[in-house]
């Protein structure tokens, strides 16, 4: 164990300010939703899942199609689109606003994060920053994106990518960090 003095003291640590958008028993009766019915629904049943979302204040476009597995961290703060598809194990960890435009795809164990914590500052603070997923986007498997990432629309994120600024439209973006690389191809 080392010796050097930390530079956070996480005592000072607060969060007093941040509005989660919902009481704490309402998000708590969520996450229990979540927790038994997402995971019991058969695979087929995606709309039964879109139908629980819309019930706790997510705005849910028509054919989209969600994974059992999938987590949402406070549905009230989501929008997804027309056509769309969450993959298994992908989370959508909505401090702040995500938005997933119409016919994107968030490929499975991907995560989209909308907060983070201020490293200048000795109490930890709490950041938060919306995300954007602009239409026609496909995010690939495992891919991590960060607080105010906007994609554009008809991007690729490819498998693994780790994406901290926002990305052009209608282009292929690989790698940690994330870059665009090349154009995409209508075809």
């Amino acid at each position: 164990m080392t010796t050097d003095k930390p530079f956070v003291d996480l005592r000072k640590y607060d969060q007093s300010w941040f509005d989660r958008g919902r009481s704490g028993w309402y998000i708590l009766l969520w996450w229990l939703v979540q927790a038994i019915a997402f995971p019991l629904t058969p695979q087929p049943l995606s709309i039964l899942r879109c139908s629980l979302l819309q019930l706790f204040g997510a705005r849910i476009g028509k054919g989209v199609l969600i994974r059992p597995t999938a987590r949402f961290t406070y549905p009230w703060k989501i929008t997804i689109g027309d056509y769309s598809w969450i993959g298994d194990d992908v989370v959508l960890y909505s401090l702040d606003e995500i938005n997933i435009g119409e016919h994107c795809v968030i490929s499975q164990k991907s995560y989209l994060c909308t907060g983070s914590h201020d490293v200048q500052d000795p109490a930890f603070g709490l950041k938060t920053a919306s995300i954007t997923i602009g239409n026609g986007a496909w995010v690939a498997a495992d891919c991590f994106v960060g607080p105010g990432v906007e994609i554009g629309a008809n991007a690729v994120i490819g498998a693994r990518s780790s994406v901290f600024t926002s990305m052009p439209p209608g282009q292929v973006c690989l790698g940690s960090p994330c870059r665009p690389r090349y154009s995409r191809l209508r075809t």
